[in-house]
């Protein structure tokens, strides 16, 4: 797929279960818009969920009007509001009326650097500038008014790029991040060195080890 790298995904390449999409976007990058210009972020960490098979997931319970992006089409935003402050974004796999999405937890920037560091002045260095989930679509402008968004258009406001694949050798897989359930299901997948990854924060020993 390197051959292919800076064309849109199709939503046809998107419709695949959360962990396999996952292993997909590793590499990929998140383009964005906004009032002060345009910024492009190579995804490095992420996490799949699933639906109602997955105690962790929004889905788990079935469908509501919060979690009614993540049951499909494949290849549009879900973004969702947390602890009163903060937004996630994820990115919607698996097909349409099957529920499975995959949160985006950090990034390298790419394109937009001037742009990035005017909105996060404070940052100490250039793997702090997208590092997390929320400071990720702090960066990128990501608001409940970018849920739904097809990422699969070059009209949207947030489009989802082809980038250099990632050898499996360089994924590393552990448990996922501040989840009630489901706490040891190994679906958070990372880049191995790249100094944007965030810290793994749970207690515990952090279980590393190569994606299978």
């Amino acid at each position: 797929m390197s051959g292919d790298a800076g064309r849109l995904f199709t939503r046809e390449e998107l419709a695949l279960d959360p962990v396999d999409l996952a292993h997909l976007l590793l590499g990929s990058v998140l383009e964005a818009d906004g009032p002060d210009g345009t910024v492009g972020v190579r995804l490095v960490e992420v996490e799949a969920y699933r639906g109602e098979d997955d105690p962790a997931s929004h889905c788990y319970r079935g469908r509501t009007p919060r979690n009614a992006v993540m049951w499909g089409p494949a290849g549009h935003l879900y973004v969702y509001f947390v602890y009163g402050m903060h937004f996630c974004a994820n990115i919607v796999g698996s097909h349409d009326g099957v529920a499975g999405a995959v949160l985006l937890r950090a990034g390298e920037v790419v394109s937009g650097l001037d742009v990035v560091r005017r909105r996060r002045p404070a940052a100490r260095g250039t793997g702090e500038l997208a590092k997390g989930p929320a400071i990720l679509t702090s960066v990128l402008r990501i608001d409940r008014e970018q849920n739904g968004a097809d990422l699969t258009d070059p009209a949207s406001p947030v489009r989802l790029h082809v980038g250099e694949r990632v050898p499996a050798e360089h994924i590393r897989t552990g448990p996922r991040v501040g989840v009630a359930m489901a706490m040891d299901t190994p679906w958070r997948f990372w880049v191995e060195g790249s100094p944007a990854v965030s810290t793994y924060r749970r207690g515990g020993k952090r279980r590393v080890r190569p994606a299978s």
